[in-house]
């Protein structure tokens, strides 16, 4: 049962196309996937994956797909080739327009799925520092940052006051897909019927500009910011773009907002806007670190990948990382992942962590190993399989994509499969 408030205001909103708008609730949502560019491109994953796929028109690379399909039970979902992503949720990174180069902010970034397309669109250069306060959701954020294979992102855990006083004016452009109500959602996670209130409508909208202040200072001059949500409160939507453009002196690019309505589209609800920072844009140095030697992973590179792991190699206790940025430009900012987890030194030697495989092209090892059909759903749930190859570590891939680590030795791959992603 929808609220009454809700209700009511909708009807004074939609007028004549309200019955079109409450019938829509008795619909299936859509599921959706987006293909990650910095893996394969949209028309390979139409090939790739055992079910029909149908387009997007607000997102290129975005798909429908049948909702008798199980997209996550695919080892192509393992190996980083899609994120699964509610159709709508796809606009607001389409318009923030990333390029590769550009230093990009998603400040309320989990579960990831703006801050992958984000990434897609940067193509590896560049910087992207994806942010969620709540700790929880950060370890989620990163996760599925390390499936899709970013190399250039930084994951970090701060309320957005925090992060303003340590970059002001440092982001060519910033998503801000704030916490809100949830009203365009009541189809798909009916759960967030029973939080909304018109109390609750307030409070978001009072939260959304106080997120908003601070993303503003770390804007620059000529900066981009796109701002969403999934509710149709104006409180939370119009009226805070105008608060924006009054108070703020920002434009409104294109002179329009984006609305994704579940009765016309084939989405669930959504709100966008476009703004542009005033000002005169300037050119930021992003620091860099200097290259920490480690023999153990220098011998590792030199016997195991054919291109050599770039960016600034820093070591925290045995763990070795491959980042964007120097550490030291996030003095007073936890931290949850920086750039890419190469992996581990172990009693002189090292060991490579699961993220290096998923941010590796086949072409980038010297060894791998092309599961068949018949071996992929072993090698997933952690098994060891049989392999005539040279010994040493070993990429494994599956249709060419990457997937894991296996070391040979004597005829048996043993697999490196991460114990807390096999599959039951």
């Amino acid at each position: 049962m929808l609220p009454k408030e809700f209700t009511d205001r909708m009807k004074k909103i939609l007028g004549t196309e309200f019955d079109a708008f409450l019938a829509s609730y008795d619909e299936v949502p859509n599921g959706g996937l987006r293909a990650n560019p910095l893996k394969i491109h949209g028309a390979e994953l139409e090939k790739l994956v055992p079910f029909e796929l149908e387009e997007v028109t607000w997102c290129k690379g975005g798909y429908y797909y049948p909702k008798d399909a199980r997209p996550g039970k695919t080892p192509f979902h393992d190996a980083g080739l899609f994120y699964m992503q509610e159709p709508s949720a796809m606009l607001p990174a389409s318009l923030l327009d990333a390029k590769p180069g550009e230093i990009v902010l998603d400040l309320c970034a989990a579960p990831g799925g703006k801050s992958t397309q984000i990434a897609g669109a940067m193509q590896g250069e560049g910087l992207l520092i994806a942010n969620e306060p709540y700790p929880a959701r950060a370890k989620i954020l990163s996760q599925n940052i390390e499936r899709l294979g970013v190399k250039n992102a930084v994951v970090t855990s701060a309320y957005p006051d925090k992060l303003a006083e340590r970059f002001p004016n440092f982001f060519d452009k910033i998503m801000v897909d704030a916490p809100c109500s949830g009203e365009g959602m009541f189809r798909k996670d009916p759960a967030t019927i029973s939080e909304w209130s018109e109390d609750n409508v307030k409070m978001c909208a009072n939260r959304q500009w106080e997120i908003l202040q601070s993303a503003y200072k770390m804007l620059k001059g000529g900066g981009r910011l796109v701002y969403s949500t999934c509710t149709f409160a104006r409180e939370e939507d119009e009226e805070i773009v105008n608060r924006l453009i009054n108070e703020l002196g920002m434009r409104l690019v294109d002179e329009k907002v984006y609305r994704i309505w579940p009765h016309k589209d084939r989405g669930e609800g959504h709100f966008a806007a476009l703004l542009e920072k005033s000002g005169e844009h300037c050119v930021t140095n992003v620091p860099q670190g200097i290259n920490e030697e480690c023999a153990e992973f220098s011998a590792f590179m030199a016997e195991t990948l054919n291109t050599p792991v770039g960016g600034n190699i820093f070591r925290v206790r045995a763990e070795l990382y491959a980042a964007p940025i120097a550490p030291s430009a996030f003095t007073g900012i936890q931290v949850v992942r920086n750039g890419v987890h190469i992996g581990t030194v172990k009693k002189n030697r090292f060991e490579p962590a699961h993220a290096l495989a998923l941010a590796s092209r086949r072409e980038d090892v010297k060894r791998t190993f092309e599961l068949m059909d018949e071996q992929v759903v072993s090698y997933l749930k952690g098994e060891t399989l049989p392999c005539n190859g040279v010994g040493g570590w070993t990429l494994v891939t599956y249709k060419g994509y990457p997937l894991g680590w296996g070391k040979v030795s004597g005829g048996i791959l043993k697999n490196h499969y991460p114990k807390g992603l096999r599959w039951m």
